[in-house]
């Protein structure tokens, strides 16, 4: 069930269950020197915890954890820096708050396994399991909770002339083909919430191509996850620097919210919270 009657409702590992909500918000956690936003602002584990905490008091449903930067020309990241980056971050906060939702955000299938050992109860994978196909196997041995995205490339080169002949019907037909695969493997559906990859291998009109047609992807029957906090779409729609896209960020996340989007990742927890009781009360 995704929003009839406006409730989203997303079940992750051990079968738990985040919401029935009218919306979920995940707080982006950033454990990185480079990432395009907030890169540097956690480098310490401590700094992190406080910040994954500080968002959950805010109203995060997730705490949305990533030890490697994955914007437009990103390097790759080892999975064992990777991991050193995030598991402690990880298993402090469960510590602190055992009753968190914590999602790891990562492509690599040791990253994924590590992570859900440690108590991790979703797997947020830009790549659609095609950059480690053992991602796969990790997901369907663990169910959990999964977000499905699409990126064409890895972040080195995604943003090198992107190109599709009609991104919205392409970008239906991989999370069909994807989604069928992951249930046939084993992965039970209501696992599976979709992220269409705002920026991730679009240029802005690609980005605002799928944003103009969201109710085609609420169609599949899965909550949409969406994800475009502060992101360059703005920069390139309205000129602004990144640390002046937070009212852009807002306004698309009501307008989104309002569509039919259950799910936001989102980098100022309190702000979207803010925003989406707006929008709960007019609806």
């Amino acid at each position: 069930m995704t929003h009839s009657g406006m409730q989203t409702v997303w079940t992750v590992k051990g079968g738990r269950v985040v919401g029935p909500a009218p919306f979920i918000v995940a707080g982006i956690l950033n454990v990185t020197p480079d990432s395009f936003f907030d890169g540097g602002k956690h480098d310490s584990t401590r700094s992190a915890v406080e910040a994954g905490l500080s968002m959950h008091g805010q109203g995060a449903d997730i705490i949305d954890v990533g030890g490697e930067s994955t914007r437009p020309g990103a390097q790759y990241v080892p999975a064992g820096r990777e991991k050193d980056r995030v598991l402690p971050v990880v298993r402090e906060l469960l510590e602190a708050r055992p009753e968190l939702v914590i999602s790891i955000d990562t492509y690599k299938a040791e990253v994924a396994r590590e992570a859900l050992d440690a108590g991790v109860a979703v797997v947020n994978d830009i790549s659609g399991y095609s950059f480690d196909n053992a991602l796969r196997d990790v997901v369907v041995q663990y169910k959990p909770g999964y977000v499905l995205m699409h990126t064409p490339a890895p972040p080195g080169t995604m943003q090198e002339s992107p190109a599709y002949s009609d991104v919205v019907g392409e970008l239906l037909d991989y999370f069909e083909k994807k989604m069928n695969q992951l249930v046939r493997s084993g992965l039970p559906e209501d696992r599976i919430v979709i992220d269409p990859g705002i920026g991730f291998g679009k240029n802005l009109e690609h980005n605002l191509a799928i944003l103009r047609h969201i109710e085609r992807f609420v169609v599949l029957g899965r909550p949409v996850y969406m994800g475009l906090s502060n992101k360059s779409l703005w920069g390139d729609l309205l000129g602004l620097a990144k640390n002046e896209r937070s009212r852009a960020t807002q306004v698309a996340t009501a307008l989104l919210a309002a569509r039919g989007v259950g799910i936001h990742r989102v980098h100022e927890v309190q702000a979207t919270r803010q925003t989406l009781a707006i929008v709960q009360a007019m609806s």
